[in-house]
């Protein structure tokens, strides 16, 4: 997506999709880090990404920081994806300065939004709000995992503890243009800054951090996305629309 458009969720590669700061998991980072060298990070994206595609289903929580004013844009997001098609959770999208949240359930190839002061819920364009249909955030082909192949000067920055997990950081660098399929870009011909923390144990991707221009050329702002409960039973089904 290029800057006159609102940013996208679905990692289109997708809360959005972005996607999807992308932190939850901020605070139950260690500030220690081991030395780097613990794991082959080339082996360990190619373990994660097909950990990504073999499960059902995943929760994502989806944060910003640094996000200019102005325009719509995508400041927060979490719920829950399942395959093939099927999402449901809320963001909070800035619109002209204000801060709104709306639900969303996507479903039977429909998006349907519940927007504030609203009973109910309504099919809707998630475009309005500044996102794709969040359900493809773990497409294979469209969805988050093309950041593994598209990433470059991959480098193992060690490890550390996220909540209970013990990840491995892998930094690298995604084209601007890649990212602004995925989220959004102000300025695809500039990288982006890419940190991806693995964990030890069972390979999951737990957490994304992209970090570039993705609101107003020249200035950064940060995506920060964690991904847990990888396989947990979760039931969407579409609503009954108003």
């Amino acid at each position: 997506m290029r800057s006159s458009r609102s940013p996208r969720l679905v990692l289109r590669v997708a809360p959005a999709a972005l996607v999807v700061t992308l932190i939850v998991g901020l605070a139950g980072c260690s500030s220690s880090k081991s030395s780097a060298g613990s794991a082959d990070p080339a082996a360990l994206l190619v373990a994660a990404r097909a950990d990504l595609a073999a499960t059902q289903t995943v929760h994502f929580s989806l944060t910003s920081t640094d996000v200019p004013g102005g325009g719509t844009r995508l400041v927060a997001g979490e719920g829950v994806i399942a395959r093939p098609k099927l999402f449901q959770g809320k963001f909070a999208i800035m619109l002209n300065g204000s801060q709104v949240s709306v639900d969303l359930i996507s479903a039977g190839n429909k998006v349907y939004a519940k927007l504030p002061f609203s009973s109910g819920y309504q099919v809707t364009d998630p475009s309005a709000f500044g996102l794709s249909d969040p359900a493809e955030l773990i497409d294979p082909q469209t969805g988050i995992a093309r950041m593994f192949g598209e990433l470059t000067g991959v480098t193992d920055k060690g490890t550390l503890r996220i909540g209970d997990d013990v990840v491995t950081q892998v930094d690298g660098t995604l084209p601007g243009a890649v990212v602004g399929d995925l989220l959004t870009s102000a300025d695809p011909a500039q990288p982006v800054k890419a940190e991806l923390y693995v964990t030890q144990s069972g390979h999951e991707l737990r957490r994304v951090v992209l970090t570039g221009p993705f609101f107003v050329k020249g200035q950064d702002s940060t995506f920060n996305l964690l991904l847990d409960q990888y396989g947990a039973p979760v039931t969407i089904t579409a609503p009954t629309a108003s």
